[in-house]
């Protein structure tokens, strides 16, 4: 069973999360909060697998609250799903920076929010697909390094450099075996490794790593 925290300052949000996520079976919410400071205790408390975080909220943003999760956290869990309206909400780049796995928006279908909690469980990062260029080219142009130059580049062998790129034009593992004439298998030993030597924990970071140091 997956445990999930909701942390939203509406009410009726929560509840419509929890329905639809305790609908699917294998999901139960474990702990709600109101204001990131409250996500944070709850957190503590309730170990929960995945948080699906609000990012503008009274007494407390979800921005800082990742932070001091993502800080507190033992291993990989828990994962961060920060949910939004995303229009003019500049914290979802922070956000993700801060160490948030996945982006969602708050008027996603249903199914679409309940695949995303399973994937951050299963240790798989998430941008929403209808907005994955939008948010990954409005994050480059406000967090891409000035002096990053070819040293980023030289940390990944020449394979691994054209997977982690082709991850950030937002192709799966499927897609990029495709493009590279390679199995799927192979896609994600190199991804992997690439992963490793950036210090990234999933293929959210990866991106992050990627634009941030001008590979991109």
């Amino acid at each position: 069973m997956i445990k999930v925290l909701l942390v939203d300052d509406q009410a009726v949000v929560r509840a419509g999360f929890r329905v639809l996520l305790e609908d699917a079976g294998d999901i139960e919410v474990v702990a709600e909060a109101s204001n990131g400071p409250s996500a944070v205790t709850a957190a503590k408390q309730f170990a929960p697998d995945v948080i699906c975080m609000d990012v503008r909220m009274p007494g407390g943003d979800g921005l800082a609250a990742t932070r001091r999760i993502v800080a507190d956290r033992e291993g990989d869990a828990p994962a961060i799903l920060v949910v939004t309206t995303f229009d003019l909400d500049e914290y979802v780049f922070g956000a993700l920076e801060a160490g948030a796995s996945g982006f969602i928006l708050k008027d996603c279908e249903p199914e679409d929010l309940v695949d995303a909690v399973r994937r951050l469980a299963a240790g798989q990062g998430l941008v929403d697909q209808a907005v994955t260029r939008r948010v990954i080219s409005e994050f480059a142009r406000r967090r891409r390094r000035i002096n990053a130059g070819g040293g980023a580049a030289d940390v990944l062998t020449t394979r691994e450099t054209e997977i982690v790129l082709l991850l950030a034009r937002g192709m799966s593992n499927a897609e990029i075996a495709e493009e590279l004439f390679v199995e799927t298998s192979t896609v994600k030993s190199h991804l992997g490794r690439a992963m490793a030597k950036i210090g990234a924990r999933d293929r959210v970071q990866t991106v992050v790593w990627a634009y941030e140091n001008g590979l991109v």
